[in-house]
């Protein structure tokens, strides 16, 4: 099957002119380049089937490359195919063959509808008319996702043999989150799969710098980092990984995915943030903060 991105790029690596830091920025969730065979596949409205895009974060984080740290941005977009799962986490009730006992088809994101291939997008909203095939999934992740973490690999492994240490920030949006106790609903959910994946003196500093700019930081709940972060943070060998959640309503409209006046704003304190991340001696920082190795609760 011919890949649905024969004719443009699924994704892209920008990088600096020089690098200056062991900080990789990945966008996995902002893509917004929509084949037209999968616009024909689905059942939803060209505004709904985006309900579950991290719209913008990859313009959030854009100035990543002039400061001197690479950012891999998808422009396939996460109903399409969602790089922050396991390679072959599918729904068995999407296809037409039986999938065999190779692929994970009973973790709590295939219930959820949101494995490799989602099955729905937010709301619950059902993505496709009919059952796929097989191969279509083998077009999407043998074509697409592989690829794709092979770059993200290849991007920390230059941070690793340039510097001796590497940091990921995976960078991702979230639904407003409304108060569901006395304690003031987030602005910010900085997952590190409690306390597992990065150094604390890291998140620590992220958690500073939205909060020196007027935010509510969270740790870990209700996101404490998925695939990405759980498989590339490892400060043991001196990979370090940190999921930044921003919440939509700061910076756009959740219903008509229209920026609003303060996405600039927004866009400002992320490029502090950048700016305060390029600017550490992660080498020395790290060393002296990693976190005891422990399994991290899901």
């Amino acid at each position: 099957m011919r890949s649905d991105y024969w004719d443009q790029p699924a994704f892209e690596t920008i990088r600096p002119r020089r690098l200056l830091a062991p900080v990789v920025f990945n966008s996995p969730h902002s893509g917004r380049v929509y084949p037209e065979r999968f616009l024909a596949m689905t059942r939803l409205d060209k505004l709904s089937i985006r309900q579950s895009e991290d719209a913008y974060v990859d313009e959030l984080f854009a100035r990543a490359p002039h400061l001197g740290a690479p950012l891999l941005r998808a422009h396939f977009p996460r109903a399409y195919l969602d790089v922050n799962r396991e390679p072959w986490e599918l729904d068995p009730t999407m296809f037409h063959e039986p999938l065999s006992d190779r692929f994970n088809t009973t973790s709590p994101r295939v219930a959820a509808g949101l494995g490799t291939l989602a099955r729905v997008v937010a709301e619950n909203k059902p993505i496709y008319r009919d059952r796929l095939t097989l191969e279509d999934a083998r077009m999407r992740i043998e074509g697409i996702y592989h690829p794709y973490h092979a770059a993200l690999q290849k991007l920390l492994s230059e941070a690793i043999s340039a510097f001796g240490v590497a940091l990921l920030i995976d960078c991702h949006s979230m639904p407003r989150i409304t108060r569901t106790s006395e304690r003031a609903a987030p602005d910010i959910v900085l997952g590190d799969r409690y306390g597992t994946t990065c150094a604390p003196a890291l998140v620590d500093l992220v958690e500073t710098v939205f909060t020196a700019a007027g935010l509510r930081v969270a740790r870990n709940r209700p996101y404490a980092g998925g695939f990405c972060t759980r498989s590339y943070g490892r400060p043991q060998h001196g990979v370090h990984a940190l999921q930044i959640e921003i919440s939509r309503h700061l910076y756009m409209n959740e219903v008509t995915l229209a920026k609003s006046l303060n996405f600039d704003a927004v866009r400002g304190v992320v490029e502090r943030l950048v700016m305060a991340l390029i600017g550490l001696d992660l080498v020395n920082l790290v060393g002296q903060n990693l976190p005891e190795e422990r399994e991290a609760a899901e």
